[in-house]
């Protein structure tokens, strides 16, 4: 009983403390716009992953003070078995799903067999989760089952792949971004791309 009650006074110490400290903080982004995106903006890219296959659109990518973070619609059709050296990792940007539609299988962990990085130049690098490398596979993988109203989190670093999915999957993919590896993204850049793509 005694190492209980040392216990709970410790951790209410520690809150009190944590708490007067915290008083203290600045905001780490003063005077930072908030951001928002609507239903109809993300529907638009929803349908350009259906009809176009467009696997991972950027819809924004926003500096809030210490990091950025990016939102993303990706849309995969139905998948047997994975390609070639599909393992994907990225070295400083953090991924959580949140999927909106289908089901699938993705496997992660961080031991990679032969990762190969991904050049400068390439897409994903430049617009979407900076640098990072792909891999022929993942030992000692685990095997997450995913569905609709699931949220999947794949920190910085971890390797990542689907296996296999049933009939689709689209999810919307919130990004951190700490380092801002990537670039910005607003309202009327999202405007153009999406312009862009529908064509005249």
């Amino acid at each position: 009983m005694r190492n209980v009650v040392v216990s709970v006074v410790i951790v209410v110490a520690a809150f009190v403390l944590g708490r007067a400290s915290a008083q203290d903080v600045e905001p780490s982004c003063p005077g930072c716009p908030a951001a928002h995106i609507s239903t109809a903006e993300l529907d638009r890219y929803a349908a350009l992953g259906r009809e176009q296959g467009l696997v991972d659109q950027q819809v924004r990518s926003i500096d809030i003070g210490r990091s950025k973070v990016q939102i993303a619609m990706a849309y995969r059709g139905a998948l047997d078995e994975p390609g070639p050296r599909s393992v994907a990792s990225h070295d400083l940007v953090t991924e959580v799903y949140v999927v909106l539609s289908g089901s699938g299988t993705n496997r992660t962990g961080p031991d990679l067999v032969d990762p190969v990085r991904r050049p400068p130049d390439h897409r994903a690098v430049q617009l979407l989760n900076g640098p990072g490398s792909n891999s022929v596979d993942i030992r000692d993988a685990q095997t997450h089952e995913l569905q609709a109203g699931d949220i999947f989190v794949i920190p910085a670093g971890t390797g990542h792949q689907f296996s296999k999915i049933d009939d689709h999957i689209s999810y919307l993919m919130v990004r951190i971004d700490p380092d801002k590896v990537v670039p910005l993204m607003d309202e009327r850049a999202s405007e153009a791309y999406l312009a862009e793509q529908v064509g005249p």
